[in-house]
């Protein structure tokens, strides 16, 4: 029997060994990580993450061929194929920092495999990694190998919050790097011979090791970017009159183009976009490309311009200033259907609006109080480091409360900002929130999601992103 281990049991690991565990059944899966209390989630009736579709899937398999456990060193030593799905944060000091990524936590799983391996292994790379970071893996074992084989496979995860069970189930495609020797292609085959117990063979790629590591940074570049030269024309058709959603279904219906990722918003989030266009910003200007390197940063700028403007749109239409007034923050993940707030608008946007000391009063259906205070208090790039390592009593923010509703959140509020697209969103009473909101009452959809028209028959003033213009809002507007 083939016996896999996944060292890291989050948003990648959980739900990939689950889909593995469920399509194969002659295998047996142990996810492992040292936190006691998010092995314990995985074992209880309460998993640690929020995916539609990941908690029958886990039920069905977990104590038959999958399982978890804080034995880390015990499973990775019985396995064949030891999957590292570790975080890899952007570096907070030190040399590239706020750019290049911080390997300390893989180079630990590296050295740890090493150490307690008795037999030949293959181990897989499926945190997202700087180009090279394989090579540096393969140092580590080879020079603390003590006799033994080891083969390094790059295998990018390509999951999309929110569909991750239906993207396992049904992959665009599915990339295996490998080192072009006879060793490392029957590694390729044997990581291959695992997914093609449901993928059919024509999506299963398979490229030389630096292809594999950069495909996946790539990829996040281009969709980020997408969103980016969207939330770009959403300032130019504010200023024009033309409206966002028109001009992308325009340029959508474009076959060359298609429809996908051209949602003008408050900005993207989640945890890989700005991370991985930073790390290859980094790898531009370590190869000395220049003109690449400011090219990709750019992506991450207009973001940064977008949640700044949306800040400053608030602000400007509520006669400049929201210093005590409360505002209702509906939403705080990044998107809907998931409960990450990893890099969420949110964040940015309540700092824009606290620094102007406006009261915030926020809700999201999956989102704790605890988690939002503390992203809020946190620095920077620390979001993505073990929880001992992060702020243990978040400030006490006195100008933020969290409410499990979006009608007590939005009482006695000035304004309300959409921030994600939950779909309870669009079917909330308008007309009950606008009867108990302080006049004139403001509604500044980041998503748009909202029929603008209706809410402004119902007495609203009303901002949505790369719409034309409220006639309140265009003569309040300051230089954007």
């Amino acid at each position: 029997m083939v016996k896999i281990c996944c060292i890291g049991a989050g948003y990648v690991g959980g739900p990939t060994m689950a889909m593995i565990a469920l399509k194969c059944p002659n295998i047996e899966v142990v996810v492992v990580d040292i936190s006691k209390p998010r092995i314990a989630a995985w074992n209880s009736d309460e998993l640690p993450i929020y995916e539609p579709g990941l908690d029958e899937v886990v039920k069905a398999c977990r104590e038959k061929n999958l399982f978890f456990s804080t034995d880390v060193e015990k499973h990775v030593a019985e396995a064949d194929i030891v999957f590292v799905s570790v975080n890899t944060p952007t570096k907070t000091r030190g040399l590239g920092a706020g750019k290049a990524a911080d390997l300390t936590y893989w180079e630990s799983a590296a050295r740890m495999i090493a150490d307690v391996s008795k037999s030949d292994k293959i181990v897989v790379e499926k945190s997202t990694v700087p180009v090279k970071t394989a090579e540096a893996i393969e140092k580590i074992l080879t020079h603390n190998n003590k006799g033994i084989n080891f083969q390094i496979l790059s295998n990018p995860e390509f999951l999309a919050e929110g569909t991750a069970i239906e993207d396992l189930a049904k992959p665009d495609r599915v990339l295996i790097g490998g080192r072009e020797t006879p060793g490392g292609q029957k590694a390729v085959e044997a990581l291959k011979a695992v997914y093609a117990h449901w993928v059919p063979e024509d999506r299963i790629l398979t490229t030389n090791l630096w292809s594999a590591e950069l495909s996946k940074l790539a990829a996040n570049a281009f969709l980020a970017q997408r969103i980016s030269s969207i939330n770009a024309m959403s300032a130019l058709c504010e200023s024009t009159g033309a409206d966002v959603s028109e001009v992308a279904y325009a340029v959508g219906k474009d076959s060359r183009i298609g429809p996908k990722f051209l949602n003008a918003s408050v900005g993207f989030g989640g945890s890989c976009f700005q991370k991985d266009i930073l790390n290859l910003v980094y790898i531009c200007e370590c190869n000395g490309l220049t003109e690449v390197a400011h090219y990709w940063k750019q992506v991450v700028q207009i973001n940064d311009y977008q949640k700044t403007r949306f800040v400053k749109r608030v602000v400007s239409s509520m006669f400049n200033t929201v210093s005590g007034k409360k505002i209702a923050i509906l939403g705080f993940a990044f998107k809907k259907d998931t409960g990450d707030t990893r890099e969420t608008p949110a964040i940015d946007v309540c700092h824009g609006l606290l620094g102007d000391k406006a009261l915030l009063s926020i809700y999201d259906p999956q989102v704790t109080e605890d988690q939002i205070k503390r992203d809020l208090a946190m620095n920077k790039f620390d979001w993505d480091h073990p929880l001992h390592l992060q702020p243990q009593s978040p400030t006490a923010f006195k100008q933020v409360s969290v409410v499990w509703d979006a009608y007590e959140a939005t009482k006695d509020a000035h304004g309300v900002c959409i921030i994600t697209e939950w779909d309870e969103f669009k079917k909330l009473d308008y007309q009950r929130i606008y009867d108990n909101m302080q006049k004139p009452a403001f509604i500044f959809d980041g998503r748009n999601v909202l029929n603008v028209e209706a809410l402004r028959k119902i007495g609203f003033v009303v901002y949505s992103i790369g719409k034309p213009l409220d006639p309140w809002v265009k003569d309040l507007q300051v230089s954007i």
